[in-house]
């Protein structure tokens, strides 16, 4: 009897230690603090200052682009479900990823965008800079009730993209030149769809390259980029894994190369 009662008190720990784990959700590389985004950002544009005048004439001159091949990319980049960020670079790295057939891929965005979209929010919430369609008439791709609550700098959606376009270009080095331009153009569609200024996607790039650097050496993400490579480098060589569109991949491309301003 007391062995049964000493097991099963052992097993009502094990199960309580499960579900602590499991209530503190997702977390990322770096301790809460570990990283200073505000120390590395440079301080948000003002209305009237040289780069704000800019952001301005930017975001009206792009008004041009609704309703374009370039302003669908633009919609269609406002989804960031896993789902949707390994379509939007399937064809720059060549296959067609889920997080079905890439979780080990999945898990390390997942994780290290913990951190980086941590950090673009922390600068958000400090600099709190109004997005451009609130000082300036013009069209949006994404409902602006969307981004009621939120702001313009640094821009999530960019941190998010780069974030990827960084990671797959470590996991597939081969095929950096296509994603990190396909990482860029993402950031763009931001400008394109009226929901953010230029200098809130610069500082969204510049957020998660600085971020990404800092957790670059943590042995966890060490260990879970070497997992997903060997993952990514299966699917590539294996001739079963679908591949993308060749035609829209072509449509694709020169949408991203597409000066937009």
């Amino acid at each position: 009897m007391k062995r049964l009662l000493m097991a099963g008190t052992a097993l009502l720990l094990a199960s309580s230690a499960l579900l602590a784990s499991a209530s503190l959700g997702p977390s990322g590389y770096l301790a809460p603090g570990a990283f200073d985004i505000l120390a590395v950002l440079p301080p948000a544009p003002r209305m009237d200052d040289a780069r704000g005048t800019a952001d301005r004439a930017i975001f009206r001159a792009t008004r041009a682009l609704a309703g374009t091949p370039r302003w669908d990319l633009a919609t269609s980049d406002v989804k960031l479900s896993p789902v949707d960020m390994m379509r939007d670079y399937s064809c720059a790295i060549g296959v067609n990823r889920t997080p079905e057939n890439a979780p080990r891929t999945a898990a390390l965005v997942r994780r290290a965008a913990f951190d980086t979209s941590r950090g673009s929010g922390i600068a958000k919430d400090f600099y709190k800079r109004e997005r451009p369609f609130r000082y300036d008439e013009g069209p949006t791709c994404q409902p602006r009730e969307e981004l009621a609550s939120s702001y313009d700098y640094p821009s999530g959606h960019t941190t998010l993209g780069w974030t990827w376009a960084m990671l797959l270009t470590a996991l597939a080095p081969d095929r950096a030149a296509p994603i990190l331009a396909r990482g860029r153009a993402f950031g763009e569609s931001r400008i394109v769809c009226g929901v953010h200024n230029l200098s809130a996607v610069e500082a969204g790039r510049l957020s998660a390259t600085a971020t990404l650097a800092a957790i670059e050496q943590t042995p966890d993400f060490q260990a879970d980029l070497a997992a997903a490579r060997g993952e990514i480098a299966a699917l590539r060589a294996d001739p079963a894994t679908p591949k993308p569109d060749a035609g829209q991949c072509r449509q694709e491309a020169q949408l991203v190369a597409q000066k937009i301003f």
